[in-house]
């Protein structure tokens, strides 16, 4: 999950996540990565129009957003 992470703000792509909370609720998010460190990102989170930072082990699944969805944002 880690590389695919690392690929996808190496590219500049926004992606869908699926994530899930310390307090055990999944979320999805959209999300353009800024910043990886050792277990954490740094992100600008599209649902919430502010810079977030996610644990990157309770990322559960990504999806990158395809073109025709980022023209609409």
């Amino acid at each position: 999950m880690r590389n695919q992470l690392i690929k996808a703000m190496q590219r500049g792509q926004l992606i869908d996540i699926m994530y899930m909370a310390k307090d055990g609720k999944i979320s999805k998010r959209r999300v353009k990565i800024i910043k990886i460190t050792d277990d954490t990102m740094q992100v600008y989170c599209f649902n919430k129009c502010a810079k977030r930072t996610f644990i990157v082990d309770n990322t559960l699944a990504i999806m990158p957003v395809s073109r025709r969805e980022r023209e609409v944002i």
